[in-house]
């Protein structure tokens, strides 16, 4: 059994399951998937925060993603994906992602997402409220600067 290593200025790992759908006919996990492994640490990431999508409680669209592959995975790697907010803007913050194969520590991937703030009623682009930042900062333990992100 592999256990979680902690990464520096990442407060939640969480663990990935390499499914056999997940990959593709190189033997290796298709390039989008790990977009889904995001998503999944975005929603472990709220769940740590006793916030859901689905209730309200935030809500965003994702309005970039990125993704710099430094590593194959295959069936048989042990996943994790390190997670944390690295900045805010007006409307919009960032998530950052560490992907590392759990026996060796070997870095797999890193990513960033960008957030904005969307009524979904309203149809348009709202700021980030102040709870939800308090929230964050109190849960990250650690500063995170408020500036505009590139989308």
């Amino acid at each position: 059994m592999s256990r979680l290593r902690k990464v520096r200025g990442f407060r939640l790992a969480v663990p990935l399951e390499v499914r056999f759908k997940d990959i593709d006919s190189m033997g290796h996990v298709n390039n989008a998937v790990y977009f889904t492994y995001f998503e999944n640490a975005r929603i472990a990431y709220w769940n740590a925060l006793k916030k859901s999508r689905v209730r309200g409680d935030v809500e965003y669209v994702v309005a970039r993603a990125e993704c710099d592959f430094k590593s194959q995975v295959t069936l048989e790697d042990v996943l994790s994906c390190h997670i944390r907010v690295s900045s805010f803007g007006r409307s919009s913050f960032c998530f950052e992602y560490l992907i590392r194969e759990n026996r060796s520590g070997r870095a797999i991937a890193a990513g960033r997402t960008v957030q904005v703030g969307y009524d979904y009623r309203k149809g348009r682009v709202r700021p980030i409220g102040e709870p939800i930042r308090r929230l964050i900062r109190r849960f990250e333990r650690r500063p995170i600067p408020d500036h505009p992100a590139r989308a």
